[in-house]
């Protein structure tokens, strides 16, 4: 058994972690050794923010040795990778994106899950669609066939006090609740994704089924040069 410190670190916060809430260590520039150590801890799904990074660290380590999530911003001309890499797209947030991933997946026989990224803080310079067009995005992307919106993520702010998270969590939590009693072809709400290394355990309280944990995980990253 592994005995890195991302492994201990892995373990513990597991050990922490409510049944019914999914870990997803957010591996942005994290090496292949740090995310095997990751995987040696319990770690049973990896978020990559970048295509070309998911790629990189794939063929190191194998398509199939954990679930691979999309959480960083993804552009339209990337979606014929990102089906190919990616077993969930957490951050859709237009349906001009939904529809390159449908036309995508399409081509490959695949149905695609994704979630509908909301920007709760309603932060002009941050993806996401606002709160007030969740319903209506989840409405149009409904209508592709080969795409599957399974839930919704949210980032909210950089910030010290997670406590200042904590009302935007509450409220795409009830966005979540709302959107789970309307009716659509294929949509449903099973996934709700909030919340990091600093804010995790407040998101776990307002009942995000899913977190997305990095530096809590994996320590400090190391800047080249210092």
């Amino acid at each position: 058994m592994s005995t890195t410190p991302t492994a201990e670190r892995t373990r513990r916060i597991l050990a922490e972690i409510p049944r019914g809430v999914t870990v997803v260590a957010a591996a942005k520039m994290r090496t292949t050794d740090e995310i095997r150590s990751a995987l040696a801890g319990g770690i049973a799904v990896v978020g990559e923010n970048y295509v070309q990074e998911a790629n990189a660290v794939q063929t190191a380590l194998g398509r199939n040795a954990t679930q691979w999530h999309m959480i960083g911003r993804l552009q339209r001309n990337k979606a014929k990778d990102a089906v190919r890499l990616f077993d969930l797209i957490q951050t859709v947030d237009s349906l001009a994106l939904g529809e390159a991933l449908d036309s995508a997946a399409r081509a490959v026989g695949l149905v695609m899950p994704v979630l509908v990224e909301v920007n709760s803080a309603r932060e002009p310079q941050k993806a996401g669609a606002l709160p007030e067009g969740v319903n209506q995005l989840v409405r149009a992307l409904d209508n592709l066939e080969s795409l599957r919106v399974v839930g919704l993520m949210t980032m909210g702010p950089i910030t010290s006090d997670p406590e200042t998270l904590r009302p935007l969590f509450r409220e795409t939590r009830g966005l979540f609740d709302a959107l789970a009693g309307e009716e659509y072809a294929r949509a449903r709400m099973e996934i709700l994704s909030m919340g990091m290394s600093n804010s995790y355990r407040v998101a776990i309280e307002e009942r995000a089924t899913m977190v997305r944990i990095g530096s809590a995980l994996f320590g400090a990253r190391e800047i080249p040069g210092a």
